[in-house]
């Protein structure tokens, strides 16, 4: 019996792990979608308050930033990409997976779609706050290069953005755009987090069969991602554009989320609230496969090794 106990307690994994596992995971995809992430914010700032349309498409707009600015500026804004997904990612994918598995040990049982969806809410708003002073910083240095040079911020490093904007514009402005950066995660993360769930559950106990592995979770993350960005780009162009605009005359450039989504719609035509539909795909999609993989294999990695028991997966 109390070898029973010793196992069972050997190999249950320390809630800090879900936490770190989630981080590197987050950060290890952003290395690689990182091109795409600034290609979808200068398209979505692009035309805003004017109409005009300053990029033809996704192509256009990174022949444009590498013809100005040189290739690596496509990677303008690193360091803030990192920082948030080593608050953003970690506190989501670490809650929804300890919130997971927590279910799964009170009722014995896979959570349903409603139970994915609460838990997929409350991981993304936690993560979404506490990684709003990063996403503002990135979407900043992201944009920047975009701006006469005479209007350009310059920031030199994400530090020096947190800094910059403490000092400049007061501690309040490193949340702003906060209400659409949780509104958008909850959304991001109840369809993402959710669905993952269920497609890979669909393809494990469905009709294909599906072993746990990486095609397993390559399908699923490829259709996760894109439900996700279909319901969160609205939102996605809101923070956006909240979180890049400046004040003028002392005056806020944006009341809101909806003056945001009005005054596209009015501006700019419905359809621009999806502008920038194909980076931020090629870039959610990649993302989600990459984080989820990594996370996966990390997780086994963990358990293996670390825990020793041959326990695959994460748990989602």
């Amino acid at each position: 019996m109390s070898e029973q106990k010793e196992t069972s307690k050997r190999v249950t994994p320390p809630a800090f792990s879900k936490y770190l596992i989630g981080g590197a995971s987050g950060m290890g995809a952003t290395m690689c979608v990182q091109p795409l992430d600034l290609v979808k914010n200068r398209m979505q700032i692009a035309g805003a308050g004017s109409g005009k349309k300053e990029y033809r498409n996704s192509f256009h707009c990174i022949q444009t930033v590498v013809k100005r600015e040189g290739p690596l500026a496509l990677y303008q804004g690193i360091s803030a990409a990192l920082l948030r997904q080593a608050t953003y990612t970690t506190g989501r994918l670490g809650m929804y997976t300890y919130l997971n598995e927590e279910y799964r040990t009170r009722f014995d049982r896979a959570p349903n779609v409603v139970a994915s969806m609460v838990m997929g809410m409350i991981a993304g708003a936690s993560g979404a706050f506490i990684g709003t002073p990063a996403e503002v910083a990135l979407i900043r240095m992201t944009s920047d290069g975009r701006l006469p040079m005479e209007e350009r911020r310059n920031y030199k490093n994400v530090g020096n953005a947190l800094a910059r904007i403490t000092r400049e514009e007061g501690v309040a402005a490193l949340w702003r755009g906060c209400l659409p950066t949780v509104g958008r995660a909850m959304v991001v993360n109840m369809t993402q987090l959710a669905s993952y769930s269920q497609f890979k559950s669909y393809f494990r106990t469905g009709p294909l069969q599906m072993e746990e592995g990486i095609k397993l979770h390559f399908f699923a993350s490829m259709l996760s991602g894109l439900l996700t960005t279909i319901t969160s780009m609205p939102l996605d162009i809101a923070k956006t554009r909240i979180q890049n605009m400046k004040m003028v005359d002392g005056k806020a450039e944006y009341k809101g989320t909806m003056d945001v989504l009005l005054r596209v719609a009015r501006h700019e035509g419905i359809f621009s609230l999806w502008k920038g539909f194909t980076p931020y795909y090629f870039r959610l999609g990649p993302h989600t496969v990459l984080t989820f993989i990594l996370m996966e294999q990390l997780n086994g990695v963990f358990n293996k090794y670390v825990l020793g028991t041959e326990k695959r997966g994460s748990g989602i």
